[in-house]
């Protein structure tokens, strides 16, 4: 795993679409080529408490989640991934990339790699609610998305680091 000194942060703030809120003040965060190979993503992350890890692929559909957030840790491929909602930022993930998508961030898929695979885990591997963008589920939606807290740990790099640079409550 690279050194949190070495990598490139990309902050992503996409505003709320009408249907996609996004968080209202916390950036995406994604950390380029974090990961490199023989690393154990899954243990890496549950040391920092983010787990209820899944791997997979992300939804070919504009969703979030609006009671918890999430990261995206890319083990193999690359795809191509819309960040935001309808209105959100184009991005290609790539192996050993991390995204973190604070609460009420729209995720979807475009296209991927046959060998792309993410897993996904959530600060103290809180369940989450799975969000369209539908009308009725706001307010609900964006009141949950409030009540979220700035997670203990930075997914990959522990307390004290990065991702509090970019969330502060």
């Amino acid at each position: 795993m690279k050194r949190a000194e070495d990598i490139e942060i990309i902050p992503i703030k996409v505003e709320d679409d009408g249907k996609i809120p996004n968080h209202p003040d916390f950036p995406l965060l994604i950390y380029k080529i974090v990961f490199e190979d023989g690393d154990d993503i899954p243990a890496i992350l549950n040391s920092n408490n983010w787990s209820g890890e899944w791997l997979g692929s992300v939804h070919p559909f504009h969703h979030y989640h609006s009671n918890t957030h999430e990261v995206l840790a890319v083990k193999e491929g690359h795809a191509t991934l819309q960040l935001g909602g309808e209105q959100g930022e184009v991005v290609e993930a790539e192996k050993g990339d991390v995204i973190i998508l604070p609460a009420g961030y729209g995720h979807k898929k475009i296209e991927a790699s046959d060998d792309y695979a993410n897993y996904g885990a959530y600060p103290g591997g809180v369940s989450f609610d799975m969000c369209y963008g539908e009308s009725e589920e706001r307010p609900e939606k964006a009141e949950n998305i409030e009540k979220v807290p700035v997670p203990e740990y930075d997914p990959v790099f522990g307390q004290n680091d990065l991702l509090f640079d970019y969330w502060i409550s």
